[in-house]
């Protein structure tokens, strides 16, 4: 115990035995040292020589890491498919080195032939310029021989007035003044446009006495004038308002003369003044009686003899609707022809001849002879007798049931209110207008208040008394409306009206109220119709009537147009050429400067007559509201023959006495932008169009990277203001040729359809041309219009969706047609192409014309389009008996007639070879 403690505690007498231990352990160390040496070191060296002296063995088959000869290694299995893979690369590489040598064989060929291909263009580019110095000067050429072959046309020297006082020769009497001597030319050139200035009333004595009504109505219509000017020093006519005055005040004749002098621009003796009296009663004051007017023009309702001046001054008609509009709904229609009356009289005469004729000492000339025959007594005798001979209806009374309203002396007074006379004149076929006594009153505001309500509701006026100035009548066919009959031969008048046929009566009766519209209805046309027969009569043409700006879209145009075949599929047809140079416009209209008083050659006789109220389109020399075309220039005219010949020689020639004409398409579109492309690639190569509209009617833009075919002509994409159909009929100033073909963007015509229908409207130009017909029915149970679409062999329509028509009838569309049809298209979103065909049935009194087309021209596999809704047709019944109450009649006329062609070939269904087809 005592030992081991020793130990532990590294005692003394451990000492040997501790230096034992070190010396073992470090022996231990040193040897596993050296062994490890050993196998780390010659270990690897016995292996390896073994290694390598066994390859030595006398089997030589035997060896395995030994060199080996051939493709011995091949033999190992696991190797062969590396083999296999480095012959398969070694192969290919081979074959692409032989392509390579190939291809460089090839870029070297290529790049000879690139050498030779840019000495071609170089010598293209010099060919090129060749012939654009050839076509140059082939141009220039070409405009020397124009140029030769033409007189020079330019502007004349302008007339101007030397001084205020044009020194014009007095007239040796009042009564004298016509244009020759009391109007001064030199204020009016030709190009000056007619400016007019107009008196602020306000401004002078005599406009505060006028009557609010009249001159409100005045102003509002004056501003919204073209002419009109606020430059009083280039003015060519000076217009001043001087009545219908304020109840009760009276204007001495001499306070208002010497106002009327003392007007700025008077200039002594009033020359190229207009003073206008507008009456809205019956017993207006005659203001300008026994006032000396010097050469200013006159233009009221009320005339004596003695101050009226033919050829100088106007007669106008009363201000009836001075701030209103007429309201088309009230008036009746125009048919049945005859009425519940055959005439009607509603009057009672104040004063008779005999008391008026003592009052003539009081006119500045006497009345020589002896005093007329006074027939009146005559007249109700005569007009008594036909009442109570129950042969015809007929209301006559002589006496007013009320207070007659205040008249002139020896006329016939109006009777009751208006609306009681306008009641009574619903139900007349004819309405009696007897002139006054006093054949010194030529015209008076109660006749003409007469007048006026005749033509408003449709009662054909009889006037008996052949003196009677009616209004503008120098200038419109009154025969065409109204029957004038002397008082003599009062007693002939009940056959006279009986005579008349039903066509002659409701022609009358259409006639009228085209000129009660045109010319009496309103402030506008009133002021309007002045101005018009002053400019007419010294010569000077209408503005340019206003056309629709055209705000394009841009868009990107590229897209090679292909060939559709079915528009390849004219046989052996030639459809004319298609043209190599740029697209040129109709003429314009060259003959406004020397035709402007009347046109001698109208296509047909339902003209109003030669008056020109609206200004001249590009294309025609007028715009009334009714067609006036001429038959030669670039108005409407006969278009026929061409080069003759049949066959070949015909389908080479467009033909017609105007070799060259082209059309433009009008195409309207609401976000189909795929279906608008296919329709506008179909148009590629069609010949004589000239360029193409898309009237784009969506609020929203089409896509920016939507790319437009090239289809060889212009492509215009029009930006409209408002979701409208009628902007489908819009005179976009775009338009540069007559001819219009509207398509809707659906529409799958062939060109050789697109072609014969541009033929044939060359031959009807005020018609419609076109391929779908329509017509109208009237429904027996129901006592109305209905729209019929069914294929029938008669039609009264031929809607617009792919059809022909002339670009006039887009101005009076737009412009003329009453606005309560284009508001009726906006509210339904439908029956534009009924309202087209409402319009142009009613101005020319001829139905359209259809050419054959297939039975099916909508575009296969297009989206559904509105018409295919079922209260699309519930809207066009409805269209219709509105714009017939709006016309008063039905315009539509049925025709039987369809154009076909011996060269062009038709296919008719079998249930459809009962119909007529004139060739």
């Amino acid at each position: 115990m005592t030992g081991y403690t020793m130990l532990r505690n590294g005692g003394a007498g451990n000492g040997g035995q501790t230096c034992m231990l070190r010396w073992s352990n470090r022996i231990r160390l040193t040897w596993l040292s050296f062994t490890l040496f050993v196998i780390l070191v010659f270990f690897p060296l016995i292996a390896h020589y073994y290694l390598t002296t066994l390859d030595e063995a006398d089997e030589a088959g035997k060896r395995i890491f030994g060199p080996r000869v051939g493709n011995e290694l091949c033999e190992v299995k696991h190797v062969l498919d590396l083999c296999r893979i480095r012959e398969s690369v070694s192969e290919e590489l081979l074959q692409l080195e032989a392509k390579r040598q190939e291809l460089n064989s090839e870029i070297a060929k290529l790049n000879l032939k690139i050498e030779a291909c840019k000495k071609s263009i170089e010598n293209a580019k010099q060919d090129l310029l060749q012939l654009k110095n050839v076509i140059s000067q082939t141009e220039h050429s070409y405009k020397e021989l124009m140029a030769q072959n033409q007189p020079k046309l330019s502007l004349p020297i302008r007339l101007l007035p030397e001084k205020d006082d044009a020194g014009l020769p007095p007239p040796k009497a009042t009564r004298g003044c016509r244009l020759h001597n009391c109007f001064d030319y030199s204020r009016c050139p030709l190009t000056s446009g007619f400016p007019v200035y107009v008196y602020d009333s306000d401004q002078f004595v005599f406009g505060s006495y006028l009557d609010p009504l009249v001159k409100q109505a005045f102003q509002a219509t004056a501003r919204a004038n073209v002419y009109v000017t606020e430059n009083a020093d280039i003015a060519c006519l000076y217009v001043v308002l001087v009545g219908e005055m304020q109840e009760p005040v009276v204007l001495r004749p001499a306070e208002l003369e010497k106002q009327l002098y003392s007007l700025p621009h008077w200039r002594t003796d009033g020359h190229n003044h207009l003073i206008i009296n507008l009456s809205r009663k019956s017993d207006t004051q005659n203001l300008l009686y026994n006032v000396s007017t010097g050469r200013a023009m006159v233009a009221q309702s009320t005339f004596y003899a003695v101050q009226y001046r033919p050829d100088f001054d106007l007669v106008v008609s009363p201000l009836v609707h001075a701030m209103s509009e007429p309201n088309f709904m009230e008036i009746p229609p125009q048919v049945p022809v005859k009425r519940k009356y055959l005439f009607t009289f509603q009057g009672e005469k104040i004063e008779s001849l005999r008391s008026s004729l003592q009052e003539a000492r009081s006119f500045e000339e006497e009345m020589e002879g002896d005093p007329p025959a006074d027939y009146d007594d005559r007249i109700i005798a005569t007009l008594k007798a036909v009442q109570d001979s129950k042969l015809d209806q007929v209301l006559v009374e002589f006496t007013c049931k009320n207070q007659p309203k205040p008249s002139l002396p020896t006329e016939w007074a109006l009777c009751g209110e208006r609306e009681d006379r306008l009641e009574l004149l619903k139900l007349s076929t004819f309405a009696l207008i007897i002139t006054p006594g006093d054949p010194r009153l030529i015209i008076s505001s109660g006749c003409a208040t007469r007048l006026f309500e005749a033509l408003e509701v449709g009662a054909v006026p009889v006037v008996l008394g052949e003196q009677v100035q009616l209004p503008y009548q120098d200038m419109l066919q009154w025969n065409e409306a109204a029957l004038v009959v002397p008082k003599p031969r009062v007693t002939e008048v009940h056959f006279l009206l009986r005579s008349l046929s039903d066509s002659d009566l409701l022609a009358m009766r259409r006639q009228g109220r085209f000129l009660w519209e045109t010319y009496f209805s309103t402030a506008d046309s009133i002021f309007n119709t002045v101005l018009a027969m002053i400019r007419t009569r010294i010569q000077i043409p209408a503005a340019p009537i206003r056309e629709e700006a055209a705000a394009e879209i841009p868009h990107r145009s590229g897209k090679a147009a292909g060939t559709d075949p079915n528009m390849a599929d004219n046989g052996d047809l030639d459809l004319g050429p298609v043209e190599t140079e740029p697209p040129y416009a109709s003429p314009r209209y060259l003959r406004n400067f020397t035709l402007t008083v009347t046109d001698f050659y109208r296509s047909w006789n339902s003209a109003p007559g030669p008056f020109h109220l609206f200004p001249h389109t590009p294309f025609d020399p007028v715009l009334p509201s009714e067609a006036k075309f001429l038959g030669s220039g670039t108005g409407f005219r006969p278009i026929g023959g061409g080069t003759g010949g049949s066959g070949k020689e015909f389908q080479a020639a467009l033909g017609g006495n105007v070799p060259r004409e082209q059309f433009t398409v009008v195409m309207l579109t609401y976000e189909r932008e795929e279906v608008l492309m296919n329709s506008l690639e179909r148009l590629n190569g069609l010949p004589y169009l000239n360029k193409v509209v898309v009237v784009w009617n969506s609020p929203k833009l089409p896509s920016e990277d939507l790319l437009w075919p090239d289809i060889g002509v212009p492509i215009m994409v029009v930006r409209t203001e408002k979701n409208s159909l009628n902007n489908r009929f819009l005179p976009w100033n775009e338009i540069e040729t007559e001819a219009i073909l509207s398509i809707d963007d659906d529409a799958h015509l062939r060109h050789d359809e697109i072609m014969f229908g541009f033929r044939v409207w060359r031959e009807a130009r005020d018609r419609i041309v076109g391929f779908p017909g329509r017509y109208h029915a009237w429904d027996i149970p129901h006592q109305s219009w209905l729209y019929n679409s069914n294929y029938s062999c008669e039609l009264s329509m031929v809607l617009t969706g792919a059809a022909f028509f002339h670009k006039y009838y887009a101005y009076l569309y737009s412009y003329v047609m009453p606005q309560a049809i284009r508001d009726m298209v906006d509210e339904y979103i439908n029956c534009e192409d009924i309202a087209m065909n409402f319009l142009v049935s009613h101005i020319t009194r001829k139905p359209p014309i259809k050419v054959t087309s297939r039975w099916t021209f909508r575009c296969p596999g297009c989206p559904q389009a509105l018409s295919h809704d079922d209260s699309h047709f519930h809207e066009r019944h409805k269209c219709i008996n509105f714009f017939v109450k709006v016309y008063g009649y039905m315009p539509l006329l049925y025709t039987q007639f369809r154009v076909d062609s011996v060269l062009f070939k038709t296919r008719l269904p079998h249930d459809k070879t009962k119909c007529f087809k004139f060739i």
